[in-house]
């Protein structure tokens, strides 16, 4: 099975990134947490074993922060734009739209703790069965189908809700996927969640270190 792998991402920009981190931590910090992991997570997607890899984005590149290291990290991506009303709408396009042939493995940004192993054996399932990996909050982190077009069973789905991933995974059986589920991770939403999910991250990796630069004096 050919499979592409799917970042959808938006442009980290101040004041318009991780607005629930930035009601806590302040804009420019928010953001900058933001660029960190979705940094970390195409460094992830680069080393996994897959055929392609595309970055579906939304937002003014140039306005994010550390946007000449972003601009860096996507030359070896394939990127296009997201298109559609609400998520749901833009996650089947993207689906659609990064899927030249075969299987589409998608995942987002709020996940810095992924690694390129967790994305390699989880596109490899893909070979015999469609997967989903649910979060701590109640959402989903993964989504990985044979037939991209059974994204489109995601536009009804209420999306950033504690029932999330239960409805996705209704929604897609109902659609005629064979869902296996992947492990659970926990995303970044909220300061809380820094300090934990950093401390799954490597030692170097950019979010780990952006986490740690919050308590330096």
């Amino acid at each position: 099975m050919i499979v592409t792998a799917l970042v959808v991402a938006k442009a980290p920009v101040p004041g318009l990134a991780k607005t629930r981190l930035a009601a806590t931590l302040g804009d420019a910090a928010a953001a900058e947490l933001a660029a960190a992991s979705l940094l970390d997570t195409l460094d992830a997607v680069r080393a996994a074993e897959v055929d392609h890899r595309v970055v579906a984005l939304t937002g003014n590149l140039a306005d994010a922060a550390r946007a000449d290291e972003l601009t860096r990290a996507l030359a070896s991506f394939t990127v296009i734009a997201q298109r559609g009303d609400g998520l749901g709408e833009r996650l089947a396009n993207a689906h659609a739209d990064a899927a030249t042939t075969g299987a589409v493995l998608q995942i987002g940004m709020d996940t810095p703790q992924v690694t390129a192993q967790l994305l390699t054996d989880a596109a490899a399932q893909l070979d015999s069965t469609d997967v989903l990996g649910s979060a701590e909050d109640g959402g989903w982190w993964a989504l990985g189908l044979r037939d991209p077009a059974l994204a489109r069973a995601l536009i009804d789905v209420p999306m950033s809700a504690p029932s999330t991933g239960t409805a996705t995974l209704d929604a897609l059986s109902t659609a005629g996927a064979s869902i296996t589920m992947l492990c659970e991770l926990r995303d970044v939403d909220f300061e809380a969640d820094l300090d934990a999910v950093s401390q799954l991250c490597t030692p170097t990796s950019r979010f780990r270190v952006a986490v740690g630069e919050l308590h330096t004096p």
